[in-house]
């Protein structure tokens, strides 16, 4: 089986990401490109290196050694960085940015995977080995939707649809039909605790891809720090598009809601028309 690379940022998603391909018998070559990536990935990785997210030179000077002619790149890196200014780039790295039009999101992320493919590798589909964790239209909690919180998640699903096709952001909080918060450069879980605090409880999130997704970077994924910004912040429901989000722990994720009656449901445009037509 051939080596596959891992660009890796902070959170569980791409630990999962590693072990699915291994279960498969691929080894994997992990670059993290931030600090406190999972330590699993340093401990179960085939090959694992610290290369700062400015040394894109590096990392595919790295990346070629290994032999990796396929990538992927998952986990969080903050968007702050590229507005705080990253630490000495290097030259790969200064040409990117040169290169940029704007600073949203899909401008970004379109210039890196243009730059490694430049280079040779090929950019996986972020989800070839996360289908498993894209759950299917339902309600996968015990609590069930309210009425009115159905008209909520309706009301986000499309919002948030709105705001994804402006390149903004792919999570929207809402409360009896009007925004509480939509995710711009905080990132989701900060868009989570804003909201929450905003509708003063029971708000609604809801989470879906972006209009024309590109699916080699930014799928929207969900897991267990979701649902803790969630109790932190008072919010009753978690609305993710179904088969388009990866939803990860999700055994912990649906025990933990179950203990406090959040709900947690997975939607697609269907199912949306079909609860405004009913």
């Amino acid at each position: 089986m051939a080596k596959v690379g891992l660009i890796a940022g902070i959170g569980v998603l791409p630990v999962e990401f590693m072990r699915a391909a291994h279960v498969l018998g691929h080894e994997v070559v992990v670059i993290g490109v931030v600090p406190d990536v999972d330590p699993a990935l340093k401990a179960e990785a085939d090959a694992f290196y610290d290369i700062g997210v400015a040394k894109l030179g590096k990392i595919f000077k790295t990346l070629k050694k290994e032999g990796v002619e396929e990538l992927t790149m998952l986990g969080k890196v903050t968007k702050e960085i590229l507005f705080k200014g990253l630490t000495f780039p290097d030259l790969k790295t200064l040409g990117v940015l040169k290169r940029l039009k704007n600073r949203k999101d899909d401008t970004i992320m379109l210039a890196i995977v243009d730059e490694i493919e430049r280079e040779g590798f090929k950019v996986l589909d972020q989800t070839v080995y996360l289908k498993p964790f894209m759950p299917k239209v339902g309600v996968l909690s015990k609590t069930q939707p309210t009425d009115e919180q159905w008209a909520d998640i309706c009301f986000g699903f499309e919002l948030a649809k709105q705001m994804g096709g402006l390149d903004i952001g792919q999570t929207v909080v809402v409360k009896h039909k009007a925004a509480m918060a939509i995710e711009a450069i905080e990132g989701t879980d900060k868009c989570i605790l804003r909201g929450g605090e905003l509708g003063r409880g029971d708000a609604v999130v809801v989470k879906t891809e972006k209009p024309n997704q590109d699916v080699r970077f930014d799928v929207p994924a969900v897991g267990i720090k979701t649902l803790m910004s969630m109790i932190d912040s008072g919010c009753k429901v978690l609305a993710v598009e179904a088969e388009k989000t990866i939803f990860v722990q999700q055994q912990d994720v649906l025990d933990l809601a179950n203990r406090h009656g959040i709900v947690i449901c997975a939607v697609d445009q269907e199912f949306v028309d079909s609860r405004k037509d009913a």
